[in-house]
């Protein structure tokens, strides 16, 4: 059962946003959230289904996503990492179920994954996932990235990269707050992926 403020088709704290009140571009937008073939990993019901209800912020949400995913050069399972380090520091059920199974997909071994979600030491991981998993715990966590952590990711990434890299994880914090604002519910059947809080 849903929390009482949560709409059940949505799934989240407003129904879904009227498809005959969208301008062209974001119904086309609208369209490809709700077509079940598209690229969205969960569709209208998420962040995607929230965000059109202001359809500027999610047009222009979308071209950042559509630059970090497809044009910024970032290997998708080291996306697929900084999605779900993201995700464990903000606790985000949501978005962690809507990931996991990409990172399992992009090649991220079970074992990291669990290091991620239980908050586990790094040692003895490949140096690139040690960077990525301590760059979100302590911009995230910590909010305070050691100049130590700052070398090692810009020795892997430079500094373009580095910076778009950061971005994606930026980009999905934003994700995560929009989620927790409005109580997105995990999809019907689907366990929380992280420990309780």
């Amino acid at each position: 059962m849903f929390p009482p403020d949560i709409d059940p088709e949505s799934g989240f704290r407003l129904p879904y946003p009227n498809r005959d009140e969208l301008d062209d571009d974001a119904g086309a937008l609208y369209d490809r959230f709700a077509d079940p073939n598209g690229d969205s990993y969960v569709g209208l019901r998420g962040p995607g289904g929230i965000r059109l209800h202001s359809p500027q912020l999610a047009l222009r949400t979308q071209e950042i996503n559509n630059y970090l995913r497809r044009d910024a050069g970032i290997p998708i399972a080291n996306r697929e990492l900084s999605i779900l380090v993201t995700a464990r520091e903000f606790d985000s059920q949501f978005e962690w179920c809507a990931h996991e199974d990409e990172a399992l997909k992009a090649g991220i071994a079970p074992d990291v994954i669990d290091i991620v979600r239980y908050r586990k030491p790094v040692d003895g991981l490949p140096e690139l996932q040690q960077v990525i998993i301590l760059l979100g715990r302590e911009m995230f966590g910590d909010h305070k990235v050691k100049s130590e952590t700052f070398v090692r990711a810009t020795a892997h990434f430079g500094q373009r990269h580095l910076l778009d890299f950061v971005s994606v994880m930026a980009n999905y914090a934003n994700t995560a707050a929009i989620l927790c604002c409005y109580d997105m519910q995990l999809p019907p059947g689907k366990e929380p992926g992280l420990p309780p809080l």
